[in-house]
């Protein structure tokens, strides 16, 4: 059996497996332990521009296994959460597309790692996280923007792009506090290890090394949930980063930035509604990409029968500059979700790519086709 068939026996096996446990475990409502799996696999054609034409597949396995300390009798508001992934396949941002923001959120080669890893405790009005944590999960984040594929509608290119990042695929230590100071604002802090360790240094990243020279990154956001519209939905929010590190040369280096996320409901049906996002984004002039603007519509239960079908469009722009004249790259992406069950969905997805930046070289358009699986257990 070839290695390729042996990763998706593996993966059809602990998808199988994992089934099974969740609906022994959810019947059991008082378990202190939770078990879930998941698994996204893209196929993705580009039909025109970019590097070349052609189409390839990748896909990303997770299994989630997570500890409540009340439920288990100990006490109140402890919660340990484990996050193990595995992603496989080709990667068609770097080969086929040679766009600067992803065209799918997933790709990351051939990874098996610790995603996450982390002790999470609530007292009163203030959550504190420590371990293993991805930014993108607490911070710098769109609820609306969450249902795109393109990576840039996840966290901005502003951010992913000039900071090393503990975000997908692989994440960093750090100590993270959420102060809800009321039921419409709160307030989040965290400070990281400033230097991810790269997978070749930590295969599987699970031997993580603190070192003065990594330097840190530190993140603070305030949410305001809000609307401005009556009657509907709105959740606003405001962050500003700073990342320092030493080089090689013993150098100290400092970097920031800002951004503003805004969600807002615009209109409310009985079983869904449509909502805006856009997302903003600020650096120094010395990153290549200082900038980055988001603008979507996310439309959920387009029709009375597909409560839990979605549809919708939105664009991102990531400025750029210094790359030998390639220029700022716009992405368009539309998409319609399909709940074909409780766990299964299929996502047909199509973006058009004005501009990739992802290499030194001037690409021509992209035009992008994606059809997306995903099964959630």
């Amino acid at each position: 059996m070839t290695t390729s068939k042996m990763n998706r026996f593996s993966t059809a096996f602990l998808l199988f497996l994992t089934a099974g446990l969740t609906t022994y475990l959810s019947a059991q409502t008082t378990s202190p332990l939770s078990l879930n799996a998941s698994y996204i696999g893209d196929w993705v054609v580009n039909m025109r521009g970019g590097i070349k034409t052609g189409s390839t597949y990748l896909g990303l396995a997770n299994l989630k296994i997570g500890f409540d300390t009340e439920k288990a009798r100990l006490w109140k508001g402890g919660s340990f959460f484990v996050n193990a992934g595995n992603t496989h396949g080709g990667e068609p941002s770097a080969n086929l597309v040679g766009d600067f923001q992803g065209v799918t959120n997933i790709e990351a080669g051939n990874l098996t790692f610790m995603y996450e890893l982390w002790y999470k405790q609530q007292i009163d009005k203030i959550t504190v996280t420590a371990g293993l944590q991805d930014l993108n999960v607490d911070f710098a984040s769109t609820s609306y923007g969450a249902s795109f594929n393109n990576s840039s509608f996840g966290i901005q290119s502003s951010i992913a792009s000039n900071i090393p990042s503990p975000i997908f695929p692989l994440t960093a230590l750090g100590v993270s506090l959420q102060w809800n100071i009321s039921p419409a604002l709160s307030w989040e802090v965290a400070l990281f290890d400033g230097t991810p360790d790269e997978y070749e240094s930590n295969p599987y990243n699970v031997h993580w090394k603190l070192s003065k020279n990594d330097g840190y990154l530190a993140i603070s956001e305030w949410q305001l949930s809000a609307s401005l519209l009556r009657n509907l939905e709105g959740k606003y929010k405001f962050g500003v980063y700073t990342h320092r590190k030493c080089d090689s040369a013993q150098t100290t280096l400092h970097n920031y930035g800002l951004y503003a996320i805004a969600d807002q409901q615009i209109v409310k049906t009985e079983k869904g509604g449509v909502g805006l996002f856009s997302q903003l984004g600020w650096s120094p002039n010395k990153n290549s990409n200082n900038y980055y603007c988001s603008l979507g519509v996310n439309w959920q239960a387009p029709f009375a029968s597909r409560e839990n079908d979605m549809c919708g469009i939105a664009f991102a722009y990531a400025g750029i500059h210094n790359n030998n004249g390639v220029g700022g790259e716009l992405s368009i992406e539309a998409l319609y979700k399909a709940q074909l069950t409780k766990n299964i969905y299929l996502k047909p997805d199509i973006q058009y790519v004005v501009n990739p930046a992802g290499t030194d070289a001037k690409l021509p358009n992209a035009l992008v086709g994606m059809v997306r699986v995903g099964l959630e257990f």
